[in-house]
């Protein structure tokens, strides 16, 4: 392996992205950020404090109350967007390798997700030239009524370590699009794509204070939450940190989307082949080592089918290759920390302890002596009331559930906090649709794991409020606003 393979191409690490420029911290203090196949230090980011969040919330508010970007037209902001979208493209294997180095993302499925991931500034940039920001109605009172949607102002960006350049893109695309100035605060454990996207904000030309980064750990993140020069927050990251910034939100009414955990289910009914399932289940439960929030981690099937199912998942979960994610031939990486790997595996022996039945995995692959890895892992036996089978676990563990007939399955599914995403496995599209129809969740697959940031995503329940991505993910970046006059002014007049 290339030693450049482990390097981190960032220009400015030790400082913070602030009104335009890199300028120095307020302090000397620093996050370290671990290689979790290696367990080595990648590099050393700038840690924000106080001074430093007040100093890019004001960039922030200067440029949207002052500056020039939230008066553009949407056609000029659109311009912006896309020269963002071939930048990003021109150093996705950059972006990439950062982000396998940082959280143990198998390389070539990084370079994919960065690739398509980064689509969203493109998407924006369209429905800047062709989503109505201005209809004409006819009023209750008066003579012509106009509904505007106009930006919400300044936005509080904060994003996670697990998909860092995705979530990004769903959180500042539709912002600038929008007219919005932002304050992205990164992940300590993975600000690299952060800082990337800062350098490539400013090879665009995007005026000072439209896009501000800096990483910080959870109280100086609280500050900008509470900030009152912030007048929205999206948030991607666990429930229990959403439920605390819907709190503070809700304490100043300020907006808020957060898209939060989940402990998704897929349903197999009785037409649908076992193997089929399995092969299905396992190709995506793996991926990023299990830390996807719209993982399937419950698989509910008939009682008399589960045995059959939990032998078919064992036997594809102890297919996967474990190994280095920089490698062409792993199909999972490391977790991506030590105190990910310790949750895991407290969950792991939790569920030995409740009496499921262990399947497959649970322990460190016995090859590596350095590395957060963990085996892929299947339980039997679960009961939907159980730890395991309630509580978010965060990595590659799934849990098989039987359930009595086809109407309990659902039961079984729709009995829990979360409601995040679901398939349904089976040969019949109408009973796909109707089972559909049932499931209290925010995406519905059919015969797969499915995400969709073109229509949208978000999750019912306690996985979060409101939807990213599509026209769904950009109206939560604008407010709308009534006017009614007595006449049509000329550019409505004149469109008439």
């Amino acid at each position: 392996m290339n030693a450049n393979d482990r390097a981190a191409p960032l220009c400015s690490p030790k400082q913070l992205f602030i009104g335009g420029e890199w300028v120095s911290p307020s302090s000397n203090r620093l996050f370290r950020v671990v290689n979790p196949t290696t367990e080595d230090t990648v590099f050393e980011v700038a840690e924000a404090q106080e001074q430093d969040m007040n100093r890019a919330v004001a960039a922030a508010r200067a440029a949207f109350d002052r500056g020039p970007w939230p008066r553009m037209s949407h056609r000029e902001r659109a311009g912006y967007l896309r020269t963002i979208y071939d930048l990003l493209q021109a150093r996705a294997d950059e972006i990439a390798r950062v982000w396998s180095n940082e959280v143990g993302i198998v390389y070539s499925l990084a370079q994919a997700f960065t690739r398509a991931g980064t689509g969203a500034y493109r998407l924006y940039a369209d429905l800047g030239q062709s989503f109505a920001f201005e209809a004409r109605h006819q009023p209750m009172m008066g003579n012509v009524g106009l509904l505007t949607r106009e930006p919400v102002g300044v936005v509080g960006a904060i994003i996670p370590w697990n998909g860092p350049i995705v979530t990004l893109a769903n959180k500042v695309a539709p912002a600038l699009i929008a007219g919005c100035t932002v304050i992205v605060k990164a992940s300590p454990e993975a600000p690299g794509s952060a800082y990337l996207m800062a350098e490539i904000a400013q090879a665009a030309g995007l005026p000072p204070g439209v896009l501000n980064v800096l990483t910080a750990d959870r109280p100086v993140s609280e500050l900008l939450v509470k900030h009152a020069g912030v007048d929205k927050i999206t948030f991607t990251g666990s429930s229990a940190a959403g439920r605390r910034i819907a709190s503070l939100c809700g304490d100043r009414v300020a907006r808020c989307t957060l898209e939060l955990g989940g402990k998704s289910a897929g349903v197999v009914l009785d037409d649908y082949d076992i193997a089929a399932a399995a092969a299905s289940i396992a190709g995506s439960a793996c991926m990023i080592s299990g830390q996807v929030c719209s993982s399937l981690t419950r698989i509910i099937v008939s009682r008399h089918r589960h045995d059959a199912l939990l032998d078919a998942l064992s036997a594809e979960f102890m297919k996967v290759r474990v190994g280095d994610p920089m490698q062409a031939d792993t199909q999972m990486g490391p977790l991506a920390m030590r105190r990910q790997r310790d949750r895991v595996e407290h969950y792991i022996a939790k569920g030995i302890e409740e009496g499921a039945t262990l399947a497959a995995g649970g322990r460190r692959p016995r090859q590596f002596t350095r590395g957060f890895f963990i085996e892929p892992t299947v339980f039997g036996n679960v009961d939907n009331d159980s730890t395991i089978g309630r509580e978010e676990i965060f990595g590659p563990v799934v849990s098989v559930i039987a359930a009595d007939d086809e109407e309990h399955a659902v039961e079984i599914a729709n009995d829990s906090v979360y409601g995040l995403n679901a398939s349904v496995f089976t040969h019949d599209v109408e009973r796909a649709y109707a089972t559909a129809r049932q499931l209290r969740s925010g995406t519905v697959g059919h015969n797969a794991t499915y995400n969709d940031f073109v229509i949208g995503f978000g999750g019912f329940k306690q996985s979060g409020i409101g939807r990213e991505g599509g026209l769904e993910g950009l109206l939560p970046f604008l407010e709308s606003k009534t006017i009614i006059l007595d006449a049509a002014p000329r550019h409505v007049a004149n469109s008439s």
